[in-house]
Protein backbone atom coordinates (compact mmCIF):
# COMPACT_ATOMS: atom_id res chain seq x y z
CA UNK A 1 0.00 0.00 0.00
CA UNK A 2 1.13 3.61 -0.83
CA UNK A 3 1.36 5.65 2.54
CA UNK A 4 1.70 9.54 3.41
CA UNK A 5 3.95 9.85 6.24
CA UNK A 6 3.78 13.65 7.39
CA UNK A 7 6.86 14.17 9.18
CA UNK A 8 8.58 11.41 7.44
CA UNK A 9 11.79 12.97 7.56
CA UNK A 10 11.91 13.55 11.08
CA UNK A 11 13.04 11.40 14.17
CA UNK A 12 10.09 8.72 14.68
CA UNK A 13 9.02 9.15 11.07
CA UNK A 14 12.12 8.00 9.59
CA UNK A 15 11.67 4.70 11.66
CA UNK A 16 7.83 4.50 10.48
CA UNK A 17 9.47 4.76 6.87
CA UNK A 18 12.16 2.01 7.76
CA UNK A 19 9.00 -0.02 9.00
CA UNK A 20 6.69 0.50 5.79
CA UNK A 21 9.75 -0.38 3.65
CA UNK A 22 10.15 -3.77 5.87
CA UNK A 23 6.75 -4.54 5.22
CA UNK A 24 7.09 -3.52 1.63
CA UNK A 25 4.94 -1.00 1.58
CA UNK A 26 5.71 2.50 -0.39
CA UNK A 27 6.17 5.32 1.96
CA UNK A 28 5.65 8.77 0.47
CA UNK A 29 6.87 11.39 2.77
CA UNK A 30 5.46 15.03 3.21
CA UNK A 31 8.29 17.32 5.76
CA UNK A 32 9.69 20.64 5.90
CA UNK A 33 12.95 19.24 5.20
CA UNK A 34 14.24 16.77 2.86
CA UNK A 35 14.78 13.09 4.33
CA UNK A 36 18.41 12.79 5.22
CA UNK A 37 17.75 9.08 5.90
CA UNK A 38 16.03 7.74 3.15
CA UNK A 39 17.07 10.39 0.07
CA UNK A 40 15.27 7.98 -2.44
CA UNK A 41 12.01 7.61 -1.13
CA UNK A 42 9.39 10.13 -2.69
CA UNK A 43 8.90 12.96 -0.91
CA UNK A 44 7.00 16.40 -0.99
CA UNK A 45 8.62 19.52 0.31
CA UNK A 46 6.25 21.19 1.97
CA UNK A 47 4.35 23.25 4.92
CA UNK A 48 1.55 20.66 6.54
CA UNK A 49 -0.16 23.89 7.35
CA UNK A 50 -0.88 24.69 3.25
CA UNK A 51 -3.91 22.71 1.75
CA UNK A 52 -2.32 22.69 -1.77
CA UNK A 53 0.48 21.12 -0.49
CA UNK A 54 -0.64 18.42 1.81
CA UNK A 55 -3.61 17.38 -0.96
CA UNK A 56 -1.08 17.50 -3.82
CA UNK A 57 1.27 14.71 -1.72
CA UNK A 58 -1.90 12.99 -0.62
CA UNK A 59 -3.07 12.25 -3.71
CA UNK A 60 -3.34 8.23 -4.81
CA UNK A 61 -2.43 7.34 -1.29
CA UNK A 62 -4.48 4.80 0.62
CA UNK A 63 -3.71 5.83 4.41
CA UNK A 64 -1.93 8.44 6.00
CA UNK A 65 0.62 8.55 8.99
CA UNK A 66 0.15 11.64 10.26
CA UNK A 67 3.36 12.60 12.86
CA UNK A 68 4.25 15.59 11.98
CA UNK A 69 4.32 18.21 14.79
CA UNK A 70 5.97 20.86 16.81
CA UNK A 71 6.67 18.16 19.41
CA UNK A 72 9.17 20.20 22.03
CA UNK A 73 7.24 21.03 24.66
CA UNK A 74 9.91 23.70 25.38
CA UNK A 75 9.48 24.67 21.26
CA UNK A 76 5.59 24.92 22.04
CA UNK A 77 6.01 26.84 25.42
CA UNK A 78 8.19 29.42 23.52
CA UNK A 79 5.40 29.88 20.24
CA UNK A 80 2.27 28.23 20.89
CA UNK A 81 0.82 30.38 18.18
CA UNK A 82 2.90 28.40 16.12
CA UNK A 83 2.32 25.28 17.38
CA UNK A 84 -1.61 25.77 17.29
CA UNK A 85 -0.69 26.02 13.32
CA UNK A 86 0.74 23.10 13.29
CA UNK A 87 -0.52 20.93 15.31
CA UNK A 88 -4.26 21.84 15.21
CA UNK A 89 -4.56 23.43 11.57
CA UNK A 90 -2.25 21.35 10.05
CA UNK A 91 -3.96 17.92 11.54
CA UNK A 92 -6.97 19.54 10.22
CA UNK A 93 -5.77 19.63 5.87
CA UNK A 94 -4.53 15.95 6.60
CA UNK A 95 -7.70 15.23 7.30
CA UNK A 96 -9.40 17.57 4.88
CA UNK A 97 -6.77 15.73 2.15
CA UNK A 98 -7.86 12.43 3.07
CA UNK A 99 -11.97 13.53 2.62
CA UNK A 100 -11.43 14.72 -0.48
CA UNK A 101 -8.91 12.20 -1.64
CA UNK A 102 -11.21 9.24 -0.11
CA UNK A 103 -8.46 7.97 2.22
CA UNK A 104 -9.36 4.81 3.69
CA UNK A 105 -6.88 5.74 6.85
CA UNK A 106 -5.76 8.41 8.91
CA UNK A 107 -3.36 6.90 11.78
CA UNK A 108 -2.91 10.40 14.31
CA UNK A 109 -0.01 10.23 16.74
CA UNK A 110 -1.58 11.67 19.94
CA UNK A 111 0.49 11.67 23.06
CA UNK A 112 0.14 9.78 26.52
CA UNK A 113 0.22 13.92 28.04
CA UNK A 114 -3.13 13.76 27.75
CA UNK A 115 -3.97 11.75 30.99
CA UNK A 116 -2.16 14.59 32.82
CA UNK A 117 -3.96 14.82 36.25
CA UNK A 118 -6.29 12.17 35.10
CA UNK A 119 -9.51 11.63 37.64
CA UNK A 120 -8.69 8.02 37.73
CA UNK A 121 -7.17 5.57 40.29
CA UNK A 122 -4.89 2.94 39.41
CA UNK A 123 -4.03 2.38 35.94
CA UNK A 124 -5.00 4.35 33.31
CA UNK A 125 -6.45 2.68 30.00
CA UNK A 126 -7.56 4.77 26.73
CA UNK A 127 -11.08 4.65 28.39
CA UNK A 128 -9.99 7.13 31.17
CA UNK A 129 -11.82 10.77 31.45
CA UNK A 130 -9.52 13.23 30.87
CA UNK A 131 -8.49 16.48 32.69
CA UNK A 132 -8.30 19.37 31.35
CA UNK A 133 -5.39 20.21 29.65
CA UNK A 134 -2.63 22.54 31.34
CA UNK A 135 -0.19 22.69 28.51
CA UNK A 136 -0.37 23.97 25.28
CA UNK A 137 1.35 21.02 23.89
CA UNK A 138 -1.72 18.76 25.29
CA UNK A 139 -4.85 21.01 24.34
CA UNK A 140 -3.28 20.83 20.61
CA UNK A 141 -2.65 17.37 20.24
CA UNK A 142 -6.04 16.77 22.04
CA UNK A 143 -7.96 19.10 19.46
CA UNK A 144 -6.04 16.68 17.02
CA UNK A 145 -7.93 13.69 18.58
CA UNK A 146 -11.63 15.78 18.53
CA UNK A 147 -10.93 16.97 14.02
CA UNK A 148 -10.29 12.94 14.51
CA UNK A 149 -13.41 12.32 15.95
CA UNK A 150 -15.68 14.56 14.04
CA UNK A 151 -14.56 13.99 10.52
CA UNK A 152 -14.89 10.50 11.28
CA UNK A 153 -18.64 11.58 12.16
CA UNK A 154 -19.58 14.13 9.83
CA UNK A 155 -17.36 13.16 6.79
CA UNK A 156 -16.79 9.42 7.27
CA UNK A 157 -12.54 9.85 7.82
CA UNK A 158 -12.02 6.70 9.82
CA UNK A 159 -9.54 7.15 12.07
CA UNK A 160 -6.72 5.39 14.64
CA UNK A 161 -5.59 7.53 17.48
CA UNK A 162 -2.04 6.35 19.04
CA UNK A 163 -1.01 7.96 22.57
CA UNK A 164 2.55 7.56 22.51
CA UNK A 165 4.75 7.18 25.04
CA UNK A 166 7.96 8.85 25.59
CA UNK A 167 10.17 8.16 22.81
CA UNK A 168 13.91 7.53 22.40
CA UNK A 169 16.44 6.58 20.31
CA UNK A 170 18.42 6.65 17.01
CA UNK A 171 17.66 10.33 15.49
CA UNK A 172 16.52 11.71 18.37
CA UNK A 173 16.72 15.65 18.56
CA UNK A 174 19.70 16.82 20.40
CA UNK A 175 17.35 19.28 22.64
CA UNK A 176 15.58 15.52 24.03
CA UNK A 177 16.34 14.18 27.74
CA UNK A 178 18.33 11.96 26.85
CA UNK A 179 20.15 12.92 23.74
CA UNK A 180 21.32 15.93 25.80
CA UNK A 181 22.51 13.71 28.97
CA UNK A 182 24.64 11.47 26.87
CA UNK A 183 26.09 14.56 25.32
CA UNK A 184 27.04 16.02 28.31
CA UNK A 185 27.98 13.08 30.15
CA UNK A 186 30.32 12.18 27.25
CA UNK A 187 31.86 15.90 27.66
CA UNK A 188 32.35 15.35 31.36
CA UNK A 189 29.80 17.83 32.43
CA UNK A 190 26.92 17.84 35.37
CA UNK A 191 23.93 16.59 34.22
CA UNK A 192 20.67 18.89 35.22
CA UNK A 193 17.70 17.58 36.65
CA UNK A 194 14.54 19.75 36.84
CA UNK A 195 12.86 19.72 39.71
CA UNK A 196 13.13 16.93 42.51
CA UNK A 197 13.54 14.47 39.97
CA UNK A 198 10.79 11.97 41.24
CA UNK A 199 8.40 12.87 37.79
CA UNK A 200 7.97 9.56 36.22
CA UNK A 201 7.52 8.81 32.04
CA UNK A 202 6.98 5.56 30.30
CA UNK A 203 9.52 5.96 27.68
CA UNK A 204 9.03 3.71 24.30
CA UNK A 205 12.32 2.89 21.87
CA UNK A 206 11.66 4.67 18.72
CA UNK A 207 12.18 1.42 16.62
CA UNK A 208 9.37 -0.26 19.00
CA UNK A 209 7.43 2.60 18.19
CA UNK A 210 7.07 2.78 15.10
CA UNK A 211 5.92 -1.16 14.72
CA UNK A 212 3.39 -0.26 16.66
CA UNK A 213 2.43 3.07 14.46
CA UNK A 214 2.47 0.26 11.72
CA UNK A 215 0.60 -2.03 12.82
CA UNK A 216 -2.42 0.65 13.40
CA UNK A 217 -2.92 0.21 9.38
CA UNK A 218 -5.12 -3.09 10.11
CA UNK A 219 -8.21 -2.52 9.69
CA UNK A 220 -9.06 -3.85 12.69
CA UNK A 221 -7.67 -0.53 14.47
CA UNK A 222 -9.93 2.03 12.61
CA UNK A 223 -12.12 4.10 15.37
CA UNK A 224 -9.52 2.32 18.22
CA UNK A 225 -7.48 4.13 20.56
CA UNK A 226 -3.87 2.70 21.50
CA UNK A 227 -1.63 3.85 23.88
CA UNK A 228 1.82 2.41 22.92
CA UNK A 229 4.09 3.04 25.81
CA UNK A 230 6.66 0.96 27.57
CA UNK A 231 5.77 -1.02 30.86
CA UNK A 232 8.38 0.62 32.94
CA UNK A 233 8.41 3.51 34.78
CA UNK A 234 11.55 5.98 34.56
CA UNK A 235 12.35 8.72 36.70
CA UNK A 236 14.20 11.55 35.79
CA UNK A 237 16.56 10.86 38.41
CA UNK A 238 16.71 7.23 36.94
CA UNK A 239 17.10 8.76 33.18
CA UNK A 240 20.38 10.35 34.50
CA UNK A 241 21.53 7.51 36.33
CA UNK A 242 21.44 5.21 33.57
CA UNK A 243 23.04 7.58 31.40
CA UNK A 244 26.06 8.05 34.01
CA UNK A 245 26.25 3.92 34.05
CA UNK A 246 26.28 3.76 30.02
CA UNK A 247 28.60 7.04 29.37
CA UNK A 248 30.36 8.03 32.43
CA UNK A 249 30.19 9.20 35.76
CA UNK A 250 29.43 12.70 35.91
CA UNK A 251 27.71 15.24 38.91
CA UNK A 252 24.61 15.44 39.36
CA UNK A 253 22.73 18.95 40.01
CA UNK A 254 19.10 20.18 40.30
CA UNK A 255 17.44 23.02 38.47
CA UNK A 256 13.99 24.46 38.46
CA UNK A 257 10.79 22.52 37.50
CA UNK A 258 9.48 23.20 33.98
CA UNK A 259 6.73 24.90 33.37
CA UNK A 260 3.46 23.23 33.26
CA UNK A 261 5.53 19.86 34.28
CA UNK A 262 2.67 17.09 33.41
CA UNK A 263 2.49 14.29 36.50
CA UNK A 264 1.32 11.15 35.06
CA UNK A 265 -0.10 7.65 36.83
CA UNK A 266 0.31 4.54 35.31
CA UNK A 267 -0.63 3.85 31.65
CA UNK A 268 -1.97 0.68 30.26
CA UNK A 269 -0.83 -0.87 27.24
CA UNK A 270 -3.07 -3.58 27.34
CA UNK A 271 -4.98 -3.08 24.62
CA UNK A 272 -2.14 -2.52 21.96
CA UNK A 273 -1.07 -5.93 23.33
CA UNK A 274 -4.24 -7.59 22.94
CA UNK A 275 -5.45 -6.12 19.66
CA UNK A 276 -2.68 -5.01 17.54
CA UNK A 277 -0.17 -7.77 19.21
CA UNK A 278 2.28 -4.69 20.32
CA UNK A 279 4.57 -4.52 23.28
CA UNK A 280 7.27 -2.52 23.38
CA UNK A 281 10.25 -5.35 23.77
CA UNK A 282 13.32 -3.07 24.46
CA UNK A 283 13.74 -2.37 28.03
CA UNK A 284 14.64 1.32 29.10
CA UNK A 285 18.39 0.64 29.70
CA UNK A 286 19.20 -1.84 26.49
CA UNK A 287 17.58 1.58 24.89
CA UNK A 288 20.03 3.75 26.26
CA UNK A 289 22.94 1.68 25.16
CA UNK A 290 21.72 1.30 21.73
CA UNK A 291 21.46 4.93 21.14
CA UNK A 292 24.94 5.37 22.78
CA UNK A 293 26.08 3.20 20.34
CA UNK A 294 24.45 4.71 17.29
CA UNK A 295 25.85 8.04 18.10
CA UNK A 296 29.55 6.65 18.40
CA UNK A 297 29.02 5.40 15.18
CA UNK A 298 26.95 8.31 13.56
CA UNK A 299 30.01 10.13 15.07
CA UNK A 300 32.34 8.27 13.06
CA UNK A 301 30.31 8.66 9.83
CA UNK A 302 29.44 12.00 10.15
CA UNK A 303 25.37 11.38 9.96
CA UNK A 304 23.51 14.38 10.69
CA UNK A 305 20.97 14.48 13.40
CA UNK A 306 17.79 15.03 12.54
CA UNK A 307 15.88 18.22 12.39
CA UNK A 308 12.48 18.46 14.16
Amino acid sequence: MRVLVTGGSGFIGSHVVDQLLAREHEPVILDTTPSPHHPWVTAVVGDLTHPETVLGAARDVGAIIHLAAVADVNDVFADPVRAGAVNVHGTQMVLEAARHENIGRVVYASTVWVYGNAPVEGEIDEDAPLAHPSHVYTATKLAGEMYCNAYRELYGVESTILRFGIPYGPRARPAAVIPSFVARAQQGDALTIAGDGNQTRQFVYVEDLAEGVVLALEQASARRIYNLVGDEETSVRQIADTVRAVVGDVPLVHGPERPADVRLGHISGARAATELGWTASTSFADGVRRYVDWISIADRLAVPATPG
